[in-house]
Parts: structure tokens; sequence; C-alpha cells
């Protein structure tokens, strides 16, 4: 599975600057995989040693964690040399042993030249739980998510696909393969973008082992939460989880802690929220009262939306599946509205972005605003269907007056003065 994660992987590789590298990220999203893939291409050999799995590693680190000490004794454990400049050394699960996490700090200060990746599936919980001692300003961190719709199309071998989008989107003009291209995002939306998922798709075509390997994904997150959590602390993690479906079934996406039990409380749950936020399962949407820079000084805390990870885990806790949307059309509404939304929250975090929504009065809502690079904020409302009728988008507009705007729905390119209409297939060109 090619993933876009190789082009920065490169370019740490070559930087003058290099610090070792902590790739975060939920479980099942291709940490190791996208690792070991690079080592391969770009190195002479792989040391790859992980933490969960294997004791004698935590008895080395529980002694001189200097890289002068280490070193010798991993070449031991992987049964190979490691090179200064020419080896890719993996520490994977890095979460599981805090000495380890420190170790990078020495490795940053006394053997630069060395090139070292971790990988922590859970390291934002440990890190907060544990209260480990993060070495901070002494790595690069980096994270991965699911893949997204343009890495999608790669996996299916439709690269043309991804130029012709981007062509379009550059030039507002509209996609003659429209109707394809949608067809192909209800599939992605189904699917998700585990990419363990995504290949069982690709090789054998086949919708059940699909269900029952997202079934699987989602198993091995209850586990994570017995495991890293205490016995109730897991029971409230996830009630929290498993309330996600309902609160954006409702046609107010807002999250509602009665939601997720009568009498539901925040100051109970809003430690299970920033434990799921901290293991990368859900992603947080703030409302911002004011769009103005920076937006965070304008966000409002208490009133957010959640959203899950990864549309196909999704659609398989609201009991839907990819067979199930190929059979509908995509005039969406409702649950399926919501997973469009889901959707293009996921795109946005995936390009880079820390989305809001903005509410006025409740009267108007927009469904995400961002910062782009150049500090401009744009406004981008989501239709599911071709009813895109967007009086709050509207609103906004008149009253905020950006250089431009976005209406993502199932409606081909266009532009119509400084509203810029995108097909949802299209959100990773943002």
């Amino acid at each position: 599975m090619e993933r876009k994660i190789a082009i920065i992987l490169k370019s740490w590789k070559e930087s003058r600057a290099r610090l070792p590298l902590i790739l975060q990220g939920s479980r099942q999203v291709g940490k190791t995989f996208a690792l070991l893939q690079f080592g391969k291409s770009h190195y002479r050999n792989v040391a790859y040693f992980n933490f969960e799995n294997n004791p004698e590693l935590h008895k080395v680190f529980a002694r001189d964690i200097s890289p002068a000490q280490l070193l010798p004794q991993l070449m031991l454990l992987s049964n190979q040399t490691i090179f200064e400049t020419n080896t890719l050394i993996i520490f994977d699960e890095i979460q599981a042993c805090e000495r380890a996490l420190t170790s990078l700090k020495y490795f940053a200060e006394l053997a630069p030249g060395y090139h070292l990746v971790a990988a922590g599936s859970l390291l934002g919980v440990a890190v907060n739980r544990k209260q480990y001692s993060f070495p901070v300003g002494k790595v690069q961190v980096q994270h991965l998510y699911p893949m997204d719709f343009e890495e999608f199309l790669w996996a299916m071998g439709n690269k043309e696909g991804v130029a012709i989008i981007l062509d379009c989107f550059e030039h507002k003009s509209e996609c003659s393969l429209h109707a394809h291209f949608l067809e192909l995002l209800k599939l992605y939306i189904g699917l998700g973008g585990m990419p363990q998922v995504v290949n069982e798709y690709v090789q054998n075509l086949d919708f059940n082992f699909v269900v029952s390997m997202q079934k699987n994904i989602l198993n091995s997150y209850v586990a994570d939460m017995a495991k890293y959590a205490s016995p109730m602390e897991t029971v409230r993690i996830m009630a929290v989880y498993n309330s996600i479906p309902a609160q954006l079934a409702k046609q107010n996406h807002k999250f509602q802690y009665n939601l997720i039990k009568s009498g539901a409380r925040a100051n109970v749950y809003e430690a299970p929220l920033d434990w799921l936020k901290a293991s990368g399962l859900i992603q947080k949407v703030e409302k911002c009262h004011t769009p103005a820079l920076p937006l965070i000084a304008y966000s409002v805390p208490d009133f957010f939306k959640v959203y899950m990870s990864d549309t196909g885990l999704l659609c398989s806790k609201f009991g839907l599946n990819s067979q199930n949307l190929l059979l509908q059309p995509l005039q969406l509404n409702g649950i399926k509205g919501a997973l469009a939304e889901n959707y293009v929250a996921s795109a946005l975090q995936v390009k880079g972005y820390v989305p809001y929504y903005w509410e006025s009065e409740g009267k108007a809502e927009v469904d995400f605003i961002i910062q782009d690079k150049q500090g401009d904020i744009i406004p981008i409302v989501v239709k599911s269907s071709e009813n895109v009728r967007a009086k709050s988008l509207t609103q906004y507009i008149q009253k905020y007056k950006p250089d431009k705007a976005y209406k993502v729905s199932a409606k081909n390119f266009g532009q119509e003065n400084k509203l810029i209409s995108i097909p949802l297939y299209a959100a990773f060109c943002i």
C-alpha cells in the first residue's frame, strides 16, 4: 500500500537537522508496515524492536540508556550490525517502555548520526496516564491517520483518477467521470481507510471478510481500553465510544453527555473523551464563535462535535457496510449524511488542518472552518446530496466576507463568485 507518509519519511531521512522521529496513530493505521517498507527501500538494513512482545528489551533499557551502551546490546538482540547512516532503527509500541522513550533524548544529543524512528499506538495515553518524561524538543512527531480517498484510489490502481480530480479542482471545471468517482466514494466510506481492510477488499473483493476485519479492529480497541485504563475508566471510555453513532445520528451533531447515559455529567466523562482523542480513535471539533486569527483563541471548548477516525469503523458501528451503501444513491440524509460529514472531518485532519465549526446564536451553523497556511480562514459546508441550499454559509459570507468558501456535496465542480462547489470525492484537494 502506497502512503503519503513515505514522502515525509524520505524528507526526514535527508534532513540535516534530523531528530529521532515518533510516528503516532491508532492501531491498524499502518505505522509498522510504512516504517518497515520505508526501511527496506531506503536503507541497507532495518533493526526492528517491539516493546510489547519482547521482555528482553525491557531488561536492556532498565540499565544504562546511553546510545554507547544500548547499541551493542541492540545489535546482539537483532543479530545484525547497526550502521550509523545506513540502518533504520525502529522502536515499535514504544509506549510500553518509558525508558525507551527517554532514550530518544540521548540519541538526539549523543548519537545524532543514527536514523531512529519510534511508533506508538497509545503513546498519548501512556504519556498522560503514567506521567512519562516526553523528550520535548529532542524528537520530531508525525501523525499517521487511516488512508484518505486519494490513497484509496492509489490502492485501487487508479492514480489517473487522482490526477483528473486534482486538475478539475484546480481549474474548477466539471468532471466527466463524476458519477464514477461518486460510486468509488461510497465504496471508500463503507470500507474506510484501514490499510488491512482496504487490502483485503482489493485482493479478494469479499465484503464478508471486510465486515469481519472491521469488527476485529473495533474489538482490539476495546482490548486496549482494558489494558491501558483502570476497570472504571474502561467502562466510561467504552460508554463514550459507543455513544458516537447516536451523537451523529441526531440532526444536531453537537456532543451531548446525556446520550452516553441519563444524567451523565461533563466532569465524569471529560477524561474518557481525552483518552479516546489521545489514542487517535476520535476527532474533536470545537465551536469557534468568531472566525478570526488564531482560531484557537476564539474556540469554545465546552461545545464540540466528535467524529470517529475512520468512516468504515463508523459504518460498522451503525450496522452498515460497503455493500449496503453501493446499492443506494448518494442522496443521503440522517445517518448517511453524518457519514459524509465524518468523512470530510477526517479528510481535513489528514491534510493537517485543525477544523472548528461556527455557530451564530443557534440560528446558523457552518460545518467546518479552517485556517490555511496563508492565514486565510475558509468556511466549509457539507451536503451529502445534490440539494445544496446553504443558508448558513450565505449568512457567514455576508457577515465575514471570506476570500473563498467551499460547498462540499454530491454536485460536480463549479464556482459562483467566491463560493466554490466541490464534489465530496475531492475533499482531499482542500
